[in-house]
């Protein structure tokens, strides 16, 4: 059975760069779709994960501990991108004078 090991150190790394580059240039281009990408991938890879737990054969118990920590790596990246993609959002909407999705993070906005 194959998994996406996310437990991997140079996995972590090279997810966690691409994350933060991507909300970086969606900072940069003011384009909050672009920040929603990592979010979407990670509910996937959450989806995947979970499926894959549920699913385990017998022969694979040994990977459940591996999966339960991917598990726990993608909700601390979905945190991560979708904190990232309210920030550009936020960003976004004062550019264009629009209302953003959610403005109650405002006072955390003004704090940063």
């Amino acid at each position: 059975m194959y998994i996406l090991n996310m437990t991997n150190i140079v996995t972590l790394l090279l997810l966690l760069a691409a994350t933060i580059l991507l909300i970086f240039l969606a900072q940069e281009t003011k384009k909050s779709y672009i920040s929603a990408i990592p979010l979407v991938f990670y509910l996937i890879m959450i989806c995947i994960h979970g499926a894959q737990l549920l699913t385990l054969q017998e022969e694979f118990k040994n990977l459940a501990g591996t999966l339960l920590w991917c598990i726990a790596i993608d909700m601390v990246f979905i945190g991560i991108s979708f904190f990232g993609y309210l920030w550009v959002d936020d960003i976004e909407a004062k550019q264009k004078g629009l209302k953003s999705v959610d403005n109650s993070l405002a006072w955390f906005w003004k704090n940063i």
